[in-house]
């Protein structure tokens, strides 16, 4: 087991991919970004070392939700990797706050949202093709860092003509909107650290 150690050092390694959480990470069930991994358990847990399990965090891929992870003992993972919730490497898991993180496991935030992000573009670059009025006066666009009325507009009138392929495509598309990505990206974080947040778009959506 790798990395992050909880003490509130930079973790060294956000690659992942060791072949023991990738056979973790199955096709089927939901899965999470590790954050960060605690090899000898949670440092406010005065149980014996016996007594505790190695722990994890984790950012769900499909709802962003923040989860605390038991491990098994010989679970081989590493901060950046993807597994499945349900799999042999994960004894049980719960869904926690921001709060309840470690230092570690908040910084590890905006990486583990990028490379989901990044592993599912579609999924992304559908939200500027399919997103809807949430009241009368307010669109579920208008929650991205700075879309404002033009560019909402500018965005409904132009996917009538076609949808939007990629965010290259929507860059291309829309005069203005030069980092549709990172837009998307930065609403996401806002939504896993802001627990009061009137509306949300990503954070608790399943998949």
């Amino acid at each position: 087991m790798n990395n992050a150690d909880g003490d509130g050092t930079p973790a060294d390694d956000r690659s992942g991919g060791d072949a023991a959480a990738d056979d973790a990470a199955a096709d089927d069930g939901p899965t999470a970004v590790l954050l960060d991994v605690l090899p000898n358990g949670r440092p406010d847990d005065d149980r014996p070392q016996s007594s505790k399990s190695p722990v994890a965090y984790g950012l769900g891929a499909d709802s962003f939700a923040l989860y605390e992870l038991s491990l098994a003992g010989d679970a081989d993972v590493s901060v950046g990797d993807r597994i499945a919730l349900d799999g042999s490497a994960v004894g049980r898991y719960r869904e926690v706050s921001f709060d309840d993180l470690t230092r570690n496991a908040a910084a590890e935030i905006e990486y583990a949202a990028e490379a989901i992000v990044e592993a599912d573009e579609k999924r992304f670059v559908d939200f500027y093709n399919e997103a809807g009025p949430i009241t009368l006066r307010l669109h579920q666009l208008n929650l991205l860092p700075g879309i404002g009325k033009k560019l909402r507009n500018d965005l409904l009138d132009e996917r009538k003509r076609g949808p939007f392929e990629s965010f290259d495509d929507v860059e291309e598309r829309i005069s203005g909107l030069h980092r549709p990505r990172e837009v998307i990206l930065e609403r996401i974080v806002e939504e896993i650290r802001e627990d009061d947040l009137k509306y949300r778009t990503f954070v608790g959506r399943e998949e």
